[in-house]
């Protein structure tokens, strides 16, 4: 009997691995499909923008990281994505009740105060998304092109820090990955070691 519970076990810890496997976002791969509420109530769901250049951005207001690029740097980049019919989805995984939590009011409020310019404010306080994308820190960053696929994952840009004046001598990596998008080029720059807060999951 034990033999057999511990072959059950070793199966069902197998299939386990191989579904997160195949959810795992991987650059040069299919970008896992999902579906979102965002901070007015709607669902988005991937599938919703085929044919479009869909920009991923993990965030947590309270964070130093966030609240660095938030001076003006995110705000600019949603925007010139925006202008160029790019769908821009904010993305909030941390768990109710952690750093960073808000319902749909309080992810209202935050895009209110930041003058945010993104697509939507999505909320995934479980944290499958994130987990899905296997996002590590906020802000985490990815690129997804017409096709679906993912060409970007990674940091916002090239200097880890959380002090604001870093951002005009960093490289900025999403402007540059959609512009190589954009061009039918592949990405110089396809990943990164993205920088930030621990996501709050």
């Amino acid at each position: 009997m034990n033999r057999l519970t511990a072959a059950a076990v070793a199966t069902a810890l197998t299939l386990c691995t191989t579904q997160a496997a195949l959810a795992d976002a991987k650059v040069g791969k299919p970008a896992p499909s999902f579906t979102l509420t965002d901070a007015t109530g709607k669902a988005h769901s991937l599938a919703d923008f085929k044919g479009k250049t869909v920009v991923l951005e993990w965030t947590n207001a309270d964070c130093p990281f966030v609240q660095k690029h938030y001076s003006g740097n995110m705000q600019k980049q949603q925007g010139q994505a925006t202008s160029n019919d790019v769908v821009w989805l904010t993305i909030n995984s941390s768990a109710s009740g952690k750093q960073g939590s808000v319902d749909g009011k309080g992810a209202q409020q935050v895009v209110a105060r930041t003058g945010g310019k993104q697509t939507a404010y999505l909320l995934d306080s479980p944290g499958k998304v994130g987990r899905d994308y296997n996002a590590k820190t906020t802000p985490h960053m990815y690129v997804i092109d017409g096709q679906g696929t993912l060409q970007y994952a990674g940091a916002i840009d090239s200097i880890p820090s959380a002090d604001k004046n870093d951002i005009a001598k960093a490289t900025q990596y999403v402007p540059a990955a959609l512009a190589d998008v954009q061009a039918g080029k592949p990405v110089r720059v396809a990943t990164s070691q993205a920088y930030g807060c621990s996501i709050k999951y």
